[in-house]
């Protein structure tokens, strides 16, 4: 699979993501274990948009994953809040962190391929 294809692929999961976040706030955060943060879902959902189509609409797509592991950074810190032990919903938090790190490892990844293309270069 070609980066380009993989990066394009990244994109849409965020977008779809963000659409989530941004329309659908109360449910994701109920979700994951996030309840009270729906404002801050709705802030990161419009980032993993923008991300998203700044990939799409790239000449050179895979440099932008550097936008999605700066995101990915973020959506770790949130999710380590609901990760806290106060929280009644933790459990609900770890299998949403569970479930993000494989993409977490392809933003990963795949950023530091563009690099490494790019020194190349």
């Amino acid at each position: 699979m070609n980066s380009r294809r993989v990066a394009h692929g990244l994109a849409w999961f965020g977008i779809g993501l963000g659409l989530a976040e941004l329309l659908a706030p109360r449910i994701v955060a109920r979700a994951t274990g996030l309840r009270g943060r729906e404002g801050l879902l709705q802030v990161f959902g419009a980032r993993e948009i923008v991300s998203g189509a700044l990939i799409l609409a790239a000449e050179d797509p895979e440099a932008w994953l550097w936008a999605r592991v700066g995101g990915d950074a973020l959506d770790g810190l949130l999710l380590s809040v609901g990760l806290r032990a106060g929280n009644p919903d933790r459990q609900r938090t770890m299998l949403a962190t569970l479930a993000v790190a494989p993409v977490v490892v392809l933003d990963a990844l795949h950023a530091c391929r563009s690099v490494g293309r790019m020194m190349a270069d």
